[in-house]
């Protein structure tokens, strides 16, 4: 391979990352400032970030992120270049800003540029398909990153036990609401995850709708994972049962906070029992508070090291030996071309009582002064 210098473009308008807690929840708690072992957060990326030093070395990683909107993503777009920083890499990241047609004419570019691998977080499975095929043309492997391509040959796929979310998600509330009407919000239709959420949530809630001890008012999908639209289906769920509402299902912790601001208008915010994903400052604010049940923690620096692992073993002649099987494990998904070999890496459930240890204390994601910044003080946990 020859030597490329590939300088770091995060494209990402002041507007998309005005606010990453809640997964562009409209509540302004402030972005945590992570201290991973992956990297640091940032709290605000420019509309056109000036290009970071060149990255030195034989192997080019080309990654694109479909947004930066959400806070993880900002997270994972500095674990990315960390990486690359630290074992001499050069690496493209790209944020298609929610914008398909953005990210197809992106990794174009990066494919032009000379990248010997794609790290690929489609925003739509499915319109992906021509990058995955230039790339096939060009000898480019793709991985597909946290969320799947589907209908397509992509090499491989890195992401988390999604249907597993979706169980832990269902089972918060569950546990603490066996029998009512319950509001379902999916997530966005064109993500392959909200699909296999709502399996992992069906998988929990339908032996309780058989029996009829449970009664979904309204299952709705959130286009874009909208917290927006998760506050208006949440609305009119409550119209249509008159606030007589017991349970709620959210698919993540953005519009899990759309639904609790629903709530609130209602007076039932910390009476309905509600859950999500993600573990965003707001949520884990709203967790201790008592107006969110619960979070699934996705540790994002496992999947991330992975997903680099991989890259560098498949740009170096390596294999998928060479990616650290502590991370996780391997198995297959059916993305509807073929069963595609996945890396899948494990979840933790998140609620009031193991906030601190999981989250503060072990992952360091969020911190102890973000997470409690509305709780006196005198209440905070010893650390």
């Amino acid at each position: 391979m020859n030597l490329k210098k590939v300088t770091v473009l995060l494209m990402a308008s002041v507007m998309a990352i005005g606010c990453f807690a809640g997964c562009g929840s409209k509540e302004a708690a402030p972005a945590a400032e992570s201290k991973s072992e992956a990297a640091e957060a940032t709290e605000e990326k420019e509309e056109e970030a000036a290009p970071a030093a060149e990255a030195s070395g034989d192997v080019s990683i080309g990654v694109s992120l479909g947004t930066l909107k959400q806070e993880r993503w900002a997270r994972e777009a500095d674990m990315f270049q960390q990486f690359a920083d630290e074992n001499g890499y050069a690496i493209s990241i790209q944020s298609a800003n929610d914008d398909t047609q953005l990210q197809i004419s992106q990794c174009e570019n990066l494919l032009n540029a000379g990248i010997d691998v794609l790290i690929l977080q489609p925003l739509d499975g499915e319109a992906v398909t021509p990058i995955i095929e230039a790339c096939k043309e060009e000898g480019v492997p793709v991985i597909s990153y946290d969320r799947m391509a589907t209908n397509c040959d992509v090499d491989y796929y890195v992401t988390f036990d999604t249907v597993k979310v979706g169980e832990l998600e269902a089972q918060f509330v569950v546990d603490q609401a066996p029998k009512g009407n319950y509001i379902w919000l999916l997530g966005g239709p064109e993500d392959q995850n909200a699909t296999l959420l709502e399996e992992g949530q069906a998988n929990v809630l339908q032996e309780y709708i058989d029996k009829g001890d449970i009664n979904i008012v309204t299952k709705q999908w959130c286009d874009g994972w909208d917290p927006n639209l998760a506050l208006n289906h949440t609305e009119n769920g409550l119209s249509a049962c008159n606030n007589d509402l017991q349970g709620l299902i959210a698919s993540n912790d953005g519009t899990c906070g759309g639904a609790v601001e629903a709530l609130s208008t209602a007076g039932l915010d910390g009476k309905v029992p509600c859950c999500g994903q993600d573990a965003d400052l707001a949520a884990c604010q709203r967790i201790i508070a008592g107006t969110q049940t619960g979070t699934v923690f996705k540790p994002t620096v496992l999947l991330n090291k992975a997903a680099c692992q991989l890259a560098v073993a498949l740009a170096t002649g390596g294999s998928e030996d060479d990616v650290d099987p502590s991370l996780g494990v391997w198995t297959t998904y059916d993305n509807k071309f073929k069963d595609l070999k996945s890396f899948a890496v494990d979840v933790i459930a998140v609620d009031k009582d193991n906030l601190y240890d999981v989250i503060i204390k072990e992952y360091q994601y969020q911190t102890l002064e973000d997470v409690y910044a509305n709780v006196p003080k005198d209440q905070w946990p010893a650390e």
